[in-house]
Formats: C-alpha cells, structure tokens, sequence
C-alpha cells in the first residue's frame, strides 16, 4: 500500500541528512512503527508521506500513485493524521470536530451526522451525551479518542500517527493502545505510527522499521526484531529485557501442553500474553497454570519451562 523508495531530505544549516535513501515497504492493512532516537528522521519520513515537508529525493507511493504527483491539500484529506496534541477546535463541539474532513469533501448533513454517531460509538463515546460538548469538557484519553475519531471521518485507507498517546497516563496509554490497535485492525487501515517508546512499538507494530541518522537500520515483524537484533545498536535499543518483550507477543495459547488440568488452582485464559501469564506465576509461586478457551473450558495447561522456551531461554533440567 505504501511504496518508499530512496526517500531523502536534508534541512538547511545542517551537515546530516535528516531521512538518507530510505526505501521500505508497508502491506495494505498493517501497521509499520518508526522508531529510533530523537534526531533520526522517524517523525520527518512521517510528515513527508502527507507532503507536510516535501522530500529531496526518492518516492512515495500510496496504492501505486506517487504523492507528489497529487495536490498536497487533496491527499491529506485522504489521509487520516493523529498527533499528540490532539489539535481539536476548541471552540467546536466534539461533533463537529469530528464532522471537519466530511464537511470539506461536500458531504450532506444526514450522512455527516450518520458518520459522527457511528465514530463515537466506534471509539467507546455515547452521541447522545458527547456530541454537543466541548474539548475542554473531555479528559486527555477521551480527546485522543476524539482526535481518532476525526482522523477516520473520511474513512482513508492511510493512517498517520505521531505519537498519539506520548501525553497520556500510563494506565490510560496502555488501555487506549489495546483499543485503538483493536479498532484499526479490524478496519484494515494502513497505519505510519512514530513512538520513541520500544515496548509501545512492539505492542501496537505488526513491523518495526528502526532507524538511525536518518538510515534504516533494521525493518521486520517485531517478533523477529527481538529474536535476531541486526546489530549491537538494535540489541542495546530494544533493551536487555527483549526475552521478557517477546513473551508479551506470544498468547498462552501458543504454549499450552496437554497435562492434568483439574489440579492446578491457577487459570488463565488462551489469550492472555506469556509475559502476564509468568508474572502471574511468579506472584502465586507455582510452576503451571490450568488454561481456559474463550467458552472457559479447560484446554491443556502451561509451564514455566513452556515459557522459558518461548523466551528463547535454556529449559531447566530439574
């Protein structure tokens, strides 16, 4: 869906290139995160995909039409962007905020209103509550959801975001990121999502393109990425801690053994990732939990040598 190919930009008064020949390629329906350190150009490759800073060199394709052969103001209103900040009119009523991109493609109101009642109930909103209220009537995780909310107005096939939830709590970040990664999936939107935050990047990309000094560094399913670091700067990124992020992207499922169920005291469900499945191990001091299917019938059970294979560590012998 979207095609980069030797995508270069280099900033006046400044020695390095801030995007230096990046090529990539992200499928229709997944999410690509660009991440790195402040100052490698994941937030300048962003905004160059919407024409916000025009590139110096290379492509970018969006379903096989270059962006820079379209008028910049026409592709942003395909194109649906979310930012930290939110941005919304705070003078506007939450409805028609969300009602901006429909209201500049010539939309009639019936169907606008249509559009805002289903997007607030898409984000987890009441209409009939939150439609005439204002932005400073909202807390922050109800105006991101807001900003969600306008950025899918139009419906586009393409997704921006930059940095949505950097401003939020922790406990309202990591609740919003499961929501939204739900949402967008199921959408099958085609998402650019910038974080600084390697765990946020691996909980919400399907593929991490990690960059550095402009360059691409490493460019796979996050899976791998924590499996098999390019090099020594990609291991020292993702931190020393990776075996404990690849079990957040493994469900109990995945590692449930046949064995007597009925002794263990200890369930989870199939669903629930490995890394909350050993902390909840650790807490109850056992070495097995009984596991359940979505119907909560019991299906097998996992240990923690399970787990530690997984993790890519070496069973225990005893």
């Amino acid at each position: 869906m979207i095609s980069i190919e030797g995508l270069s930009k280099r900033f006046a008064r400044s020695a390095a290139a801030a995007v230096d020949s990046l090529t990539l390629n992200v499928p229709e329906g997944e999410v690509c995160v660009l991440i790195g350190p402040s100052g490698c150009g994941k937030t300048t490759t962003m905004r160059m995909i919407n024409r916000m800073i025009e590139p110096d060199a290379g492509s970018i394709r969006i379903a096989g039409r270059n962006v820079l052969d379209v008028d910049p103001v026409a592709l942003r209103r395909q194109i649906g962007y979310v930012i930290q900040q939110v941005g919304l009119f705070p003078h506007w009523s939450i409805g028609e905020n969300i009602a901006t991109v429909p209201r500049l493609l010539g939309w009639d109101e019936p169907r606008i209103g249509q559009r805002v009642e289903e997007l607030l109930d898409l984000v987890g909103m009441d209409a009939s509550r939150d439609r005439d209220r204002f932005p400073r009537e909202l807390s922050g995780g109800q105006r991101q959801r807001i900003g969600v909310a306008r950025a899918l107005a139009a419906d586009p096939p393409v997704m921006l975001m930059d940095e949505p939830f950097g401003a939020l709590d922790p406990i309202t970040r990591a609740r919003l990121q499961d929501e939204f990664l739900s949402i967008l999936r199921k959408l099958r939107k085609t998402i650019v999502f910038v974080t600084h935050d390697i765990d946020e990047a691996i909980r919400m990309g399907s593929r991490i393109a990690i960059l550095r000094d402009g360059a691409l560094v490493q460019y796979a399913p996050p899976e791998h990425i924590l499996a098999a670091p390019a090099n020594a700067f990609v291991e020292a990124f993702v931190g020393s801690d990776r075996a404990l992020k690849r079990l957040a992207l493994i469900a109990a499922s995945q590692a449930v053994q046949v064995g007597d169920s009925r002794r263990l005291g200890i369930v989870v469900d199939a669903a629930v990732n490995l890394r909350d499945v050993l902390a909840r191990m650790l807490a109850e001091e056992v070495d097995a939990v009984a596991v359940t299917d979505a119907g909560g019938s019991r299906i097998g059970i996992v240990t923690l040598q399970a787990i530690r294979v997984c993790a890519g560590m070496p069973a225990t012998t005893s």
